[in-house]
């Protein structure tokens, strides 16, 4: 048996409910850009997002001229992401974030980079939020498209 109050709730959520399939109905559903995105919009983006995917794709197999432009030093011993993780996916990015026992902590993709250039790499760590760890970080995503995202798995 229903009492006032929850009679009271269960019409607020039926007419919200209402209210909210009225609307979508009408209008369609609603976006956080408030525009649909042209084919042109989508091409732009795309072609932007593989800019950064191929400077992630150079710095991920030894750096190249982006890490000379960026003012890189990602390894002192020679090696380069691709020598320990020929494929970027290797690093299974879907798992991040999880808990590393190098570290002995949760951590990010990008802290993952970091230790992976410090340590065995003997190179200086790259800003979290920089350019090269954005594209470092976009290159491996890519590479693993497609991937159920499942983070703190092994």
């Amino acid at each position: 048996m229903l009492n006032k109050r929850s009679t009271k709730i269960w019409i607020f959520a039926a007419a919200s409910l209402f209210v909210g399939a009225t609307l979508f109905f009408l209008t369609g559903p609603v976006s956080a850009h408030k525009k649909t995105h042209s084919n042109a919009d989508m091409q732009a983006f795309d072609d932007a997002y593989m800019e950064v995917v191929k400077i992630g794709d150079q710095l991920f197999h030894g750096g190249g001229p982006p890490a000379k432009e960026y003012g890189l030093t990602l390894s002192k011993t020679g090696m380069a992401c691709a020598m320990c993780h020929p494929f970027a996916s290797d690093v299974h990015p879907h798992q991040f974030p999880k808990f590393q026992e190098q570290m002995s902590e949760v951590v990010g993709l990008r802290e993952m980079i970091n230790w992976c250039i410090e340590k065995p790499n003997e190179g200086v760590k790259i800003g979290i939020d920089s350019e090269a760890m954005i594209a470092l970080e976009a290159y491996i995503m890519w590479s693993h498209k497609g991937t159920i995202i499942d983070p703190g798995t092994h």
